[in-house]
């Protein structure tokens, strides 16, 4: 028995060929294969979590893409707002523009005080004058009848009246029954007895046409100057003067009136040539709908317009001469610059509009402090020329010009550092303002110590927006033609309103010196 179990024991010990170890080999592969299942599994398992990573990182760049294109469209959207929302005090916009189309300036006071409308306590009255009593035409005596206490018949002065004092003097303004005068001529035929030939008799030499000179100037004066279409025009005349015209007449008298002012016209535009100090712009005109520019001019007594095709500096060529010797006043328009190497006046109207719409757009603080800055020392200049002109506040005193030259040093050189300190600023418009500053610095202050030079551009958008009204109203242009008649009405209409003219008469003289053939009356000052 004992031989037996020590036989065991070395079956045992030799381990490979004993059924137990080969359950244990076995035992230990099938948890291997096992082992090897899991790592599969928990590899498909990372590899599942990898391709979700991988998709969620896409998923998550995606949208960080229409993030940021959605923070750019909202950026770009909330600044169309913004220029939408400007006005022509924010903006180069005209004050026509205003209303519907951007936001309403604020007019009058900007806080609303406690005071009722209307004429206050110490205001003094004005009245409507009396006419002298050469003047009247039509004079009615009126004397009371009773006594206005007792009652007893009082007798006019012609039965012996005691009149007092002198009479209380009421005139009331009528406008008579108006009927067109109506000249008729006729022209008979006499037969000569020596040859025989029979000759008519000719026209006056002012007579031309179916209408007098004095019409044709009203036809004129109500399409330009009070701005009414021609239609209007034709009605008025029909029903308030019984003058039946047709609307092809009403051109007819622009075009006489045209020429007769042709000459007049073309002594300003030469005249121009020679002004000290002249002040332009120009805003699109429209000629059978194709793009034009008019043109305006601003002299100390006159006003000249030119419609053209271009906003080019060939057009001041035009108007101005291929070397003007004066001082320009405009905005910064590189036309003016590239045309003038002389001395300019840049608009500041115009610069604290351009600051005012930066300051609306600025998204950071740097931005707004240029434009607040800016302000802030706009204000300063503009109440030293105030004070120089005469028109400030009483509590300022007026100053001279070398006081104003001296005291005006100080905020040129701040405005000179404020440029300089913004001229790589990250937004683009107070840059480009700063470099507008900083380049032409000089044209800024030529109204400091030059005379006659005003620091706005007012002059000439003030000319401009008549005529601007006046396009919007009649649609522009047809012809070359009228382009030039326009040009030319526009400017007797500006320059007589300038010169205190009445431009009713004078349209009625040089529409008469055309027709006799004479010279027109010159609008150049003497």
């Amino acid at each position: 028995m004992s031989g037996q179990r020590v036989h065991a024991g070395e079956r045992r010990k030799a381990g490979d060929s004993t059924p137990t170890s080969r359950l244990s080999r076995e035992a230990l592969r099938r948890r291997n294969q096992r082992l090897e299942r899991e790592l599969e599994r928990l590899r498909e398992q990372l590899a599942e979590r990898e391709r979700e990573l991988a998709e969620r990182d896409e998923r998550i760049a995606e949208a960080e893409k229409q993030i940021g294109e959605a923070k750019k469209q909202i950026g770009d959207l909330e600044r169309q707002l913004a220029m939408r929302r400007q006005n022509s005090t924010t903006s180069s916009k005209p004050p026509s523009s205003d209303g519907l189309a951007g936001a309403p300036r604020r007019r009058g006071r900007r806080k609303t005080g406690t005071r009722r409308p209307g004429g206050q306590p110490g205001h003094v009255g004005h009245h409507r004058p009396r006419v002298p009593i050469e003047r009247v035409d039509t004079l009615v005596t009126l004397y009371p009848d009773q006594c206005g206490r007792c009652g007893r018949d009082l007798p006019p002065p012609e039965q012996g009246g005691a009149r007092v004092g002198e009479p209380r003097r009421h005139q009331v303004t009528e406008i008579p029954d108006i009927r067109a005068h109506i000249t008729e001529y006729q022209c008979h035929r006499l037969a000569c007895p020596d040859c025989g030939t029979t000759t008519m008799a000719r026209l006056p030499d002012d007579v031309a046409g179916s209408f007098g000179p004095q019409l044709t100037a009203w036809i004129v004066y109500m399409t330009v100057v009070c701005r009414m279409p021609r239609r209007m025009v034709q009605r008025f005349l029909g029903e308030a003067l019984q003058i039946e015209i047709s609307v092809g007449s009403t051109q007819k008298a622009w075009e006489e009136a045209s020429a007769a002012v042709d000459l007049p016209y073309e002594q300003l535009r030469q005249d121009l040539q020679q002004q000290p100090v002249v002040n332009g712009d120009e805003t699109g005109h429209r000629t059978n709908a194709e793009k034009r520019w008019l043109w305006v001019m601003v002299a100390r007594t006159y006003v000249v317009y030119l419609i053209a095709t271009s906003r080019k500096a060939e057009v001041l060529v035009a108007l101005l001469g291929q070397a003007f010797n004066g001082i320009i006043g405009c905005d910064r328009c590189p036309s003016y610059a590239k045309y003038h190497t002389g001395t300019l006046q840049y608009c500041w109207a115009h610069f604290k509009r351009n600051i005012l719409g930066a300051l609306e757009l600025a998204r950071t603080t740097e931005a707004e402090r240029f434009c607040r800055d800016a302000l802030a020392l706009h204000a300063r200049l503009f109440r030293l020329w105030h004070r120089f002109r005469g028109d400030a506040p009483r509590r300022y005193a007026r100053i001279t010009r070398r006081q104003l030259i001296l005291k005006s040093i100080p905020l040129e050189q701040q405005f000179f550092a404020l440029a300089e300190r913004h001229l790589e600023n990250g937004d683009s418009k107070v840059r480009n303002l700063a470099r507008a500053l900083f380049v032409n610095f000089e044209h800024f202050f030529t109204f400091i110590d030059q005379e006659h030079v005003e620091p706005t551009n007012n002059s000439a958008e003030r000319a401009l927006r008549h005529a601007v009204i006046w396009r919007k109203i009649m649609f522009g242009n047809r012809s070359e033609a009228g382009e030039v008649a326009v040009a030319r009405l526009l400017t007797i209409a500006a320059t007589c309103k300038m010169q205190n003219r009445d431009a009713l008469v004078y349209l009625t003289m040089a529409i008469r010196s055309h027709r006799r053939g004479e010279i027109p009356p010159s609008l150049l000052s003497k």
